[in-house]
Order: C-alpha cells, then structure tokens, then sequence
C-alpha cells in the first residue's frame, strides 16, 4: 500500500529499544528518558517548513537534556500521544515526534 493511501502510519515495526536513541515516534506508553536533539526534519515530506517545525517543538519545551514520559497513545494507530517533559504535559502527533530524538531509560 503506498504512503498516501494508508489512513494510519505503522509506528509499530521497529520497537523502541532501551538505552539506544531512536526517535520519540518510537515510544511506547510508560517509556522515559533524555531529549537527545530536537530537529526538523522527520523522514517524510511535510506541509509544514522543517525550521517551523524545530521552532514549535522548542517553544513547547522539546529542549536537549529534557526528561520526558509517554503518558498515553490514541486509539486509532496510537496517534496522538502525550508527553510529560519536566513537568508539562503536551500532545502532539507522531509524524512530529519523529523529529525528536530520545534515549530511553535503561529497565
């Protein structure tokens, strides 16, 4: 199936491992760990501007060194999700998560 036919993204084929980074599209419910670097670029072709998208998730508190945790996942291809960075909770979609690199916390 093509990419522009797929109502939901399969974020489901490559689990996060922990300790490795990987991108915060990755996370699952209940995972933690450490903002590694906040980009703009997400793998795919977007309608909004990479440096737009870097922007909006600083201002949101997406910052290098931030502790973060998926608080929940949606029904429908578990988008969106919740994250509490620090101590803020933010929803965002996981197409935009996968500008964000993470590294989880060891078990």
């Amino acid at each position: 199936m093509s990419d522009a036919l797929s109502l939901a993204p399969d974020f489901t084929a490559i689990p996060a491992s922990r300790g490795a980074e990987s991108p915060l599209s990755k996370a699952r419910k209940g995972q933690r760990g450490l903002i590694v670097r906040v980009g703009g670029e997400t793998g795919r072709s977007e309608s909004i501007d990479p440096e737009e998208l870097e922007r909006r998730l600083l201002e949101m508190g997406f910052v290098e060194g931030a502790a973060f945790e998926v608080l929940h996942e949606g029904l429908f291809g578990r988008d969106p999700i919740a994250v509490r960075i620090d101590d803020m909770r933010v929803a965002l979609r996981r197409r935009e998560a996968a500008a964000v690199t993470v590294q989880f916390e060891e078990a």
